[in-house]
Formats: structure tokens, C-alpha cells, sequence
């Protein structure tokens, strides 16, 4: 799923205004993106015909933050460019299993500061003396 220049050219007054020098062009990222989405591929596994995946992902971010993002693939639906099909996982405890050494660790207990009881802070526990004879 990749949009041709003439697509682009319908949605590129949504897609904020390139300045300097950068390497990669808006519609380089957005394919980029759409490949992403598209294929569900982590970021380092992005074919290099779109770029560096690090310098695709940050402006991924940045548009993603300023609303950008929601804005192009509104128009995206809009002008019937790309179909997007929203799904849903669920998972719970019983379809993901936990490693071993993750189900609990052990509980560490921290050494009393001082010896003297009076300088541990008030009792944890309430003493009361049980009378042995009736008077």
C-alpha cells in the first residue's frame, strides 16, 4: 500500500511544509508508514528503500503528537485513497504465559536501623500482660 505522487498531492496541504535540509520527503515517510501499519513490522525491520527507519519513526512521532497523523489519514479516507480496517486484540493470563522468574520475586526485608528499641521508633505491635492469679 504506497500513494503515488498524484495521491500526495491531493492530501499535501494537510502534511506540514518541509524546511532545510532533510533527507527524506513527506511522501517517503508517509509510504514508510503506511508499509509499517500495513505489514504490523517493528520499525528496525523497515525495508531501506524508505530510509533510515530511526529518522522515519521520529517524524512518525512528531506528527503523531501534533495531530498531524489523524488529520492525514482522515483526508487519506476522505479522498477513498487508502481503506483503513480497524482491529482489536485482547489478551489476558490465559493466552500469555509469564517466564518463571517473573510470577514473584522474593521480598527483601531491611535490617533494623539501631539496636536500641527506643531509637527504632514506636512498637509495631501491642503488647498486653495477661494476669495469671485472681487477687
Amino acid at each position: 500500500m504506497e500513494i503515488t505522487q498524484a495521491q500526495y498531492e491531493r492530501i499535501a496541504p494537510v502534511l506540514p511544509v518541509q524546511r532545510g535540509n532533510v533527507k527524506l520527503s513527506n511522501l517517503q515517510v508517509l509510504n514508510a508508514i503506511l508499509y509499517v501499519a500495513e505489514h504490523g513490522c517493528k520499525w528496525r525491520g523497515l525495508p531501506t528503500r524508505f530510509g533510515n527507519w530511526h529518522t522515519v519513526y521520529t517524524r512518525m512521532n512528531r506528527w503523531s503528537k501534533n495531530g498531524v497523523l489523524d488529520r492525514v489519514f482522515e483526508h487519506l479516507q476522505r479522498e477513498q485513497i487508502v481503506r483503513i480496517k480497524l482491529e482489536a486484540v485482547a489478551l489476558d493470563s490465559t493466552m500469555v504465559k509469564v517466564h518463571p522468574d517473573g510470577t514473584g520475586a522474593l521480598k527483601k526485608t531491611d535490617p533494623n536501623p539501631s539496636a536500641s528499641p527506643e531509637a527504632a521508633g514506636p512498637p509495631r505491635f501491642i503488647w498486653l500482660p495477661r494476669m495469671l492469679e485472681r487477687p
